[in-house]
């Protein structure tokens, strides 16, 4: 299933010709790399390493630190994107990726 999620992603990425479509698109690739990678890392029955018993398995904390990180690097080169593809059109009026090869 997150291959599937992925791989439509990836489609629009390359098929879409509007800026804002393109910016979703990565937005669900993004989404999907953190969510694969999430998962890769989960055990049944494991607890966190905080106050547990050391003969239990526990969860690793890294990988869920690294993608929180991950998310909030995301939402800024969102929002970042955003704005230059805002500014571009003010200015040019368009951001459509065919019209902009065009000048």
């Amino acid at each position: 299933m997150t291959l599937l999620i992925l791989f439509i992603g990836l489609y629009g990425l390359i098929v879409s010709d509007n800026l804002i479509r393109k910016i979703m698109c990565l937005t669900i690739v993004q989404g999907t790399v953190i969510m694969s990678f999430l998962t890769s890392g989960f055990q049944i029955n494991a607890a966190a390493p905080i106050l547990s018993v050391p003969e239990s398995a526990f969860v690793d904390p890294v990988p869920q630190a690294l993608m929180l990180t991950a998310i909030v690097i995301g939402v800024c080169f969102n929002a970042l994107a955003l704005a230059f593809v805002v500014r571009y059109f003010q200015q040019h009026g368009t951001i459509e990726v065919s019209e902009i090869h065009e000048r």
